[in-house]
């Protein structure tokens, strides 16, 4: 229910609504818009490879080696990014904070992304579209990238004077993601909306299950 509902403070309570997909309470990092359907990718690791791993110790010996590996990694990050795009992948759904580079390949190629996904959001969609997180740095950078799902939909969303992204997941079950927008004068009165929601929900929950049995 916390990944499924959004709290509007400034608004009447006349503006609540449902809105079909799943709203994410961030903005875009680049926004790069596309018509139809769309490929998206999620991922849980930076795009931009590290100069060294955990326990792995790097050793540079003149200047001259390291401007080579950074320019080895810009390389690795556009190519990346490019391989994606090969793909056919318009969104990027991240659980991390990626680098500058990343972004800045992103909106060069035509590739919008959003970071920082909580560990419950990122759940939420590998159950909703059954695709588990993309692995970029263990690819090799050819052939297909299978990992992926289609999104109905992907746009900003402003709500009150914070923005949002609003995307549509196709689901591989029964079930239909939908996003409640809870709107409120005050955080107390969204708070209790929300609150009487949840019981309603699992009330019915309890009711479902009782009648299952």
């Amino acid at each position: 229910f916390a990944e499924l509902h959004t709290a509007v403070v400034g608004l009447p309570v006349a503006a609540s609504r449902v809105l079909p997909g799943l709203v994410l309470r961030r903005d875009f990092a680049t926004y790069c818009p596309a018509g139809g359907d769309l490929r998206a990718v999620l991922v849980t690791e930076p795009l931009r490879p590290a100069l060294s791993t955990p326990g792995v110790e790097f050793v540079v010996d003149s200047e001259g080696q390291y401007q080579a590996s950074l320019c080895w990694i810009a390389r690795r990050t556009e190519a990346v990014v490019k391989h994606m795009q090969s793909n056919n992948i318009k969104l990027l759904l991240s659980s991390v904070k990626q680098e500058e580079a990343v972004i800045y390949y992103a909106k060069l190629h035509g590739l919008s992304v959003v970071e920082c996904l909580s560990a419950e959001e990122v759940t939420l969609i590998s159950e909703i579209t059954g695709v588990l997180p993309y692995s970029p740095l263990s690819d090799n950078l050819r052939g297909e990238i299978t990992e992926t799902t289609v999104v109905t939909f992907c746009q900003p969303l402003l709500l009150g004077s914070k923005r949002c992204v609003h995307i549509g997941l196709p689901s591989v079950c029964t079930f239909q993601p939908h996003c409640l927008i809870l709107c409120g004068p005050v955080d107390g009165v969204t708070e209790q909306h929300a609150a009487a929601l949840q019981g309603a929900f699992t009330m019915l929950q309890q009711l479902f299950k009782t009648v299952d049995q």
